[in-house]
Order: C-alpha cells, then structure tokens, then sequence
C-alpha cells in the first residue's frame, strides 16, 4: 500500500474535531474529503483542517466512488453505523468507526456478520484503553510489580449530566438515548477492564436515573468477576461532580490491589505505587495534555496506521469488540433482573 494513506471522513460533530485534529499530525495520512448530513458543518470543518472537498451524507457511497480513499473514519451516531459500513464494504474500503458500534445487539451482531464478508479491514475507534495512564498501568501489571491480580475499583464522576440543560452544549442526542451510561460510556470502562484484567464471566449491576430531564440512566454500579477469579467494580454516574481542574481528562480513580501491593491513579493521571509493608512511591511518566483524555484519541489513531501499513491485527477488532458490547447487555439484564449474569468470556 502507497503512502500517504487517503482517507475520508463522516460525521462533523462535537467529537469529530478531536479525530480531525489528530489526522492531521499523521504524516503517513491525507484526509481527501468529509461528509455530513449538514453539509455546512462539513465544510466548516474542512475549511479549520485544510480537506479538500465536503459532500452531504446522501452522497457517501459517490463521494467514496470519487475519491477512492484507502479508508473511512465513521464519526456519527450508532444508529448510522450499519448503512454506512454497508456501503463502505460494497466498495472495498477500509473502515474505522466509532463506537457504540449498534443501538441494538441484533444490530451489533448484523453489523460483525457484514464484517465478516469484507474485503477490506475494520477497527473500532475503542479510545479509552489507549488513554497513557491505562497503556502505563498495564505495563506495571505485566511486570508482576503488584504480583496476583485481585481487585480493581474505578470511581467516576463526570458533572455534564445534571441540570435543565445536561448534554445539551456538547452531545445533545444523548438526551433522547433510553439507554445511556452503560450503553454510551460503561462500555469503555469494560473494555478498559478486560484490557487491564482479562475477561470477565459474571456481572452484577445496579443502575439510575438521576437527572429527569433525559430518557436513560446516566449513574451506574456494576461489579464483574474475572475468569482469573479476580474482581472489579464500577462506581459511576454523571451527574454528580468532582473536584478536578479537567474532570474528562481521567475520568475519575482507579486503585488496584495484587499480592504484592496496590497502585493508585488519580484525576490528574497520576501513578502512585505502595508494595506491601513498604513505603509508596510514585511511578514517573509523563501523560500527554493535548487532544482529548491524554491524547488517546491520536495513540488510537497511530496504532490502525502502522497496522494499515503492516499488515498487522488492529488491537480492536469486531469480534473483540463483541465481548465488551456482550458485557453491556449483561449488565442491562442484570439491573433489569437485579441477579448475577454469566457472560461468555
């Protein structure tokens, strides 16, 4: 495959911008064109990140004729994923698409069996693993520095969700998702779980809706069991606040507990390590401040160009995918049913 890869984009939205941005800081890619269903937006875009050509949404699969890019970035809402990938596949074209992959787990699965018969290859955009801190941590667990996994506790409080006005001024459409925090952001922390742990067999969740005002639940409490026998809990909602100079930058604490010691990670990212009977110490890195949540979004980015270039297996394919999706539909039967569900790992 010659270099520069061309790609072209879809979707103009709050979040695209971060994606965009990190496009452009990639010397081996050159985004030739986007679309939007609000073409305005599109060109908007284009105009602040020097893309050639903006084309409404309806014409996507004319834009994908005329410019026969390498690849796709799908940046839109779920409920666009499958049309789109259909048309991209028809075409031959690679694709990176944002997740939630699917509104529905029917869907999700419709959309993995379209992948299945691609000749071109499908990476989803999953960011929240690539966050520095986690690729840090799991470099320490993988060291046997805490020794035997045990436990892992993740509190999150994002403050964007309360009030007449929540979601409003940077996603507006979460406000009518029926399902929302596991759906939308729980999956993140599951996928960064089984990233960190391994996979998980049973899950239990409790779930809420706290602010009126919008359709789904946006607090949850979720605890899993590791088929490693280990444990993990999620302690989350997005209405309440927490006192942090950027709360969407970590997201909120982690603590680990290993035979050997436990590690800490706090809201600004940073690493503290305490072995058993000895003093703690902080672990040196230096998390990166651009972009969104320590770059993670352009490390995400990095990783499925040098796996476009050599042919290697992106680190988020469809079929893992699944087991994170697989894990939201656990949790949503649990709190419907208030039981343990199995999981498939």
């Amino acid at each position: 495959m010659n270099t520069p890869l061309k790609g072209v984009c879809v979707g103009a939205g709050y979040f695209s911008r971060f994606q965009y941005e990190s496009w452009q800081r990639i010397p081996e890619v050159t985004i030739v064109a986007n679309c939007n269903r609000s073409v305005d937006k599109a060109e908007e875009i284009a105009k602040d990140y020097g893309i050639p050509r903006s084309y409404p949404v309806t014409e996507f699969a004319k834009m994908l004729d005329r410019e026969e890019p390498d690849f796709v970035d799908i940046i839109t809402p779920p409920d666009t994923h499958l049309e789109l990938c259909r048309i991209a596949v028809e075409k031959g074209v690679h694709i990176i698409c944002q997740k939630p992959l699917a509104p529905t787990w029917d869907e999700t699965l419709e959309l993995a069996e379209l992948i299945k018969s691609a000749k071109g290859r499908f990476m989803v955009h999953e960011n929240f693993r690539w966050q520095p801190w986690y690729r840090e941590i799991k470099k320490i667990l993988d060291a046997g520095t805490l020794g035997e996994f045990f436990h892992l506790a993740f509190r999150c409080r994002m403050g964007d969700g309360w009030g007449d006005d929540a979601y409003l001024a940077r996603q507006p459409f979460f406000r009518d998702y029926k399902r929302l925090f596991l759906f939308e952001t729980g999956v993140h922390f599951l996928d960064t779980f089984r990233y960190l742990a391994g996979e998980i067999d049973s899950i239990h969740a409790l779930i809420a809706r706290r602010n009126p005002v919008i359709k789904g639940e946006d607090s949850a409490l979720v605890t899993c069991r590791f088929a490693n026998c280990g444990t993990a809990v999620l302690d989350a909602n997005r209405y309440n606040e927490v006192e942090a100079e950027n709360p969407r930058y970590t997201f909120g604490t982690l603590r680990i507990d290993g035979s050997k010691g436990h590690l800490e990670m706090d809201l600004d990212g940073g690493i503290t390590i305490k072995p058993l009977g000895e003093p703690s110490y902080e672990h040196i890195y230096k998390p990166s401040r651009e972009n969104f949540a320590g770059d993670c979004v352009h490390a995400l980015q990095e990783h499925f160009v040098a796996c476009m270039l050599s042919g290697d297996p992106f680190e988020s394919t469809v079929e893992d995918y699944l087991k994170s999706v697989q894990l939201v539909e656990a949790a949503y039967e649990s709190a419907a049913t208030d039981q343990v569900v199995k999981t498939q790992a």
